[in-house]
């Protein structure tokens, strides 16, 4: 039995996602009547457009509720097709998988292209589930150390020392989580370029696509850029973030064919096709109907994060970077004299304020904080936050 449990798979050897069991907490904790004040949320605090929900309920009373074909429903593929044109990215719709969730979609994208003895290059601060994503296909994760100075963009440099015989892909995530960054043309066309030079697989997540809040900054799509990285990029994106669909579980990919035919076999045999009558509200998401929901969001957000950076310079122990997208604060925690986990368990305790350690985000002296709230939360947690270090 021993041999049983010390000699794990890689899949058996996973960590559960921190920010899901702290959210958890934050939120057995108020059951309980306790007074929590939450920013730890991966997710807008929006209803779904009710446009989509519609959709949803007219597929479901149609009787759309049967097995479709595992990689996913041919008229949701032609509109993210259309989707894709947008971003400048040619593709067509048998290059094109439907997952249940933007997660899955990358899992299987790096479980079908990795495995033992392969490397993969990691930009810190990532989400977390991208390591365990790598650990899970066998593979080996090479971090790399980004800055906050420099839009925690990677350096030529360190890239190109990150290289070795057995990379096989570069994960990037732009708008990025946790810390907002939106990467420049230049950055990825340096990116593309060291990709194109040595042969290796670029995995872009692009979920927060749509969460952008400069007029000056624009989403750009790394596989746009040319034919040649085009040919060495798995795009992933979803609806998640942009249209409040979180607990829909709906996400998509675009991949070289080759390997688009692998995951195809893979979701198969792990989930069939995601749920039939979302990807039927999925059309109607991608065809725009919801698209002055969206905006309106996106503005709330914009607000908001305007409404938090300028509350946390309060505070002055604390260092923040401004984010540019997606809807979280990375702050640095170091002058508290304590890591990330420890902050995060004492902030709970004594403020009941919850946020995210970002630790397992390769971020050991960091918070996210998330603006995914209402104001009134926004300005109370701040209010906790700075009592706490008025309290160390």
């Amino acid at each position: 039995m021993q041999n049983l449990i010390d000699n794990y798979s890689p899949l058996g050897s996973l960590h559960p996602s921190a920010t899901l069991a702290i959210s958890a907490k934050a939120k057995e904790m108020k059951a309980q009547g306790i007074d929590v004040c939450s920013m730890t949320a991966g997710e807008p605090d929006f209803d779904t457009p009710h446009v989509i929900e519609e959709a949803c309920i007219h597929a479901i009373n149609a009787g759309k509720v049967r097995y479709l074909a595992s990689s996913g429903l041919p008229e949701l593929k032609a509109e993210i097709v259309k989707k894709f044109a947008t971003n400048g990215i040619k593709t067509q719709p048998e290059n094109v998988i439907i997952s249940t969730g933007a997660k899955f979609a990358l899992f299987q994208a790096i479980t079908c292209l990795c495995g033992a003895g392969d490397e993969v290059i990691l930009l810190a601060p990532y989400w977390l589930s991208y390591a365990e994503m790598i650990k899970a296909s066998g593979a080996k994760a090479v971090v790399i150390e980004t800055k906050a100075e420099n839009d925690f963009a990677p350096t030529h440099e360190d890239l190109e020392k990150a290289i070795t015989e057995h990379t096989k892909l570069m994960i990037i995530n732009s708008p990025n989580n946790p810390t907002g960054a939106v990467y420049s043309r230049e950055t990825l066309q340096m990116i593309a370029d060291i990709a194109v030079k040595h042969n290796i697989m670029v995995l872009s997540d692009e979920i927060y696509e749509k969460l952008i809040y400069d007029e000056n900054i624009k989403h750009i799509s790394i596989a746009s850029l040319n034919d040649k990285i085009a040919e060495l990029t798995i795009t992933v994106n979803g609806f998640s973030k942009a249209y409040a669909m979180t607990g829909w579980r709906l996400g998509y990919l675009t991949a070289p064919l080759w390997l688009t035919k692998r995951i195809a076999a893979l979701q198969s045999h792990a989930t069939s096709n995601a749920t039939s009558f979302v990807q039927y509200a999925a059309v109607c998401a991608l065809q725009g109907k919801a698209d002055n929901d969206v905006n309106f969001m996106i503005s709330e957000f914009g607000k908001r994060r305007d409404l938090l950076c300028s509350l946390l310079k309060s505070i002055s122990q604390i260092s923040f970077y401004e984010p540019q997208g997606a809807f979280y604060v990375l702050c640095d925690i170091s002058k508290s004299g304590s890591n990330a986990d420890d902050f995060a368990k004492k902030l709970l305790e004594k403020e009941r304020l919850a946020v995210i350690p970002c630790t397992a985000f390769g971020a050991p002296h960091h918070i996210r904080l998330s603006y995914a709230c209402s104001e009134e939360n926004i300005k109370e947690a701040v209010n906790r936050l700075k009592n706490f270090y008025e309290s160390l």
